[in-house]
């Protein structure tokens, strides 16, 4: 088939296969060969119940292994017709086509399902590409056309769906028998379990709260109010804490993620780059709080009362930081407030500005030559004041991260001199990190403040002191000029493609 005829569809209806799923367990299945690849079909097999048998001249580690403790019965010779009988499928897994072909063959002959390796013509089945959620199994084939498309449709479903998904059916499966007694009518009945998959009680699968889930359903199925009822009240929403990371999309955790595109409404601060509230769909509302250093669009009461309203009305919403909530980000208020209003919520952890900015700047917060400990401190300054344990500070073998301390930086480092660092002590200051705009200068305890006077450092910075600072010359590997490059030709790639635009 020529480029100038080509027609998919006719590949598809060429190679269609029949979906299926077979149950294995307790049948006889064979496997020919004893490579790595006969040893993933083997592993395969086994997940799914059956017992299995490999005939091979010789085994890999990883069957060897299995044979040894009995787990495959091996034959070692080479493949024999006789090795088909009562069995209920083959595998022809060497890495001789020739010989790959003949099992497929003498299994045809006996009606046995077989599957010869990279040969889809000579195959009654084809080994699909899986997502395995227990009890759910996602299977993706190309009908022996692609596989590696295949491989990759996995990996791109893997990310996207939750591992809890298959803790939700084995839910969903413990409690079917009672939703058909408790909604008998299957209408009803698909509602009762689409607010369920949609609802509160998914999201508490999902952050690992099983116990409360079933309490939940378990209210749920005993209620007048049904389907109206699952999870406690419809008209309350839940809130999701969510922390942002220290500003690089790519750095968002896939709960963070998952959580900003379910939400209804999302409040972000100051520090939260762009492009991560951007991730977030796009009917949902988005209301900035601000909570830059003594310049707060709402104050953090103000945050605290809109949480709990919105919730109230019933909306998902996501409080959405930089870096993680728990570490200078004045989320154990906020989450006090909601626990006492009685709105359900989730935190969900994200990378802190300090692992994810000395990642990039090529310092490691603790080395075994340098740094045995490492301490967050804060450097806003409350009063025109810093009020910090200075001698726990100034401690040798140890790095100091400061957040916030761009306006005290010239205090901060007189005080740690004070206590006895000494001002030769490397320090390092670090702008917009992990960012196509990143920019980081290296110092002295000593000397730092007026680099980052001459050079204009502006928050949101973070300083770092402590011998691990010397690191940064061979350790630097993130090249801030190539990110901005590549940016800069994506998004002339978007202009000139009016099709080109973000995925909802």
């Amino acid at each position: 088939m020529t480029p100038s005829n080509f027609d998919p569809r006719a590949v598809a209806a060429d190679r269609a296969f029949f979906a299926a799923f077979l149950n294995l367990r307790g049948e006889s299945c064979a496997v020919v060969g004893g490579g790595p690849i006969a040893a993933q079909k083997v592993d395969a097999l086994l997940r799914s119940g059956a017992r299995v048998c490999v005939i091979a001249p010789g085994l890999c580690a990883t069957l060897a292994g299995q044979a040894g403790r009995g787990e495959i019965e091996y034959r070692a010779r080479v493949f024999s017709p006789d090795d088909l009988e009562r069995v209920v499928l083959a595998i022809a897994a060497t890495d001789d086509r020739a010989v790959n072909a003949a099992v497929a063959r003498e299994a045809r002959a006996r009606r046995v399902l077989v599957n010869a390796v990279d040969d889809a013509a000579s195959s009654t089945f084809i080994m699909p590409a899986v997502v395995d959620r227990p009890p759910l199994q996602i299977a993706i084939g190309s009908g022996g056309t692609a596989p590696v498309v295949a491989r990759r449709l996995r990996t791109l479903i893997e990310t996207a769906v939750p591992a809890g998904f298959g803790r939700l059916a084995a839910l969903a499966g413990r409690y079917r028998a009672a939703s058909k007694q408790r909604f008998p009518e299957p209408g009803p009945r698909r509602r009762f379990w689409e607010s369920v998959c949609d609802g509160p009680i998914a999201q508490m699968i999902f952050s690992g709260r099983e116990g409360a889930a079933v309490k939940a359903i378990e209210r749920s199925l005993s209620s007048s109010g049904g389907v109206e009822h699952v999870g406690g009240s419809a008209a309350t929403g839940t809130v999701y804490l969510v922390g942002g990371g220290p500003g690089n999309p790519e750095l968002l955790t896939l709960r963070a993620l998952r959580a900003l595109q379910r939400a209804d409404v999302i409040l972000y601060d100051h520090l939260v780059a762009r492009p991560i509230v951007d991730q977030a769909r796009r009917d949902a509302e988005r209301i900035y709080v601000g909570k830059e250093s003594d310049r707060h669009a709402l104050p953090q009461q103000d945050i605290n009362r809109l949480m709990v309203k919105l919730a109230r009305e019933g909306k998902c919403v996501v409080r959405l930081k930089g870096g993680d909530p728990y570490i200078f980000g004045r989320g154990g208020e906020e989450i006090e407030t909601l626990a006492a209003h009685g709105i359900g919520f989730e935190v969900v952890p994200g990378i802190t500005a300090a692992s994810g900015v000395a990642a990039y700047a090529g310092i490691p917060l603790t080395h075994r030559d340098y740094a045995h400990s490492c301490v967050f401190v804060t450097g806003h300054l409350k009063n025109d004041a810093l009020d910090l344990n200075w001698d726990a500070l100034a401690q040798p073998r140890q790095t100091v991260v400061i957040y916030m301390g761009v306006h005290g930086l010239g205090r901060l480092a007189a005080k740690l001199i004070e206590h006895g660092l000494p001002g030769g002590t490397p320090a390092a200051i670090a702008e917009h990190g992990t960012l196509a705009s990143q920019r980081v200068s290296i110092g002295t305890l000593a000397t730092l403040p007026g680099i980052a006077a001459r050079e204009g450092f502006k928050p949101p910075s973070l300083v770092i002191v402590g011998e691990v600072v010397k690191l940064h010359g061979r350790l630097a590997w993130f090249d801030p000029g190539k990110l901005a490059a590549e940016e800069t030709s994506n998004d002339t790639a978007a202009m000139l493609d009016p099709g080109h635009d973000r995925p909802d």
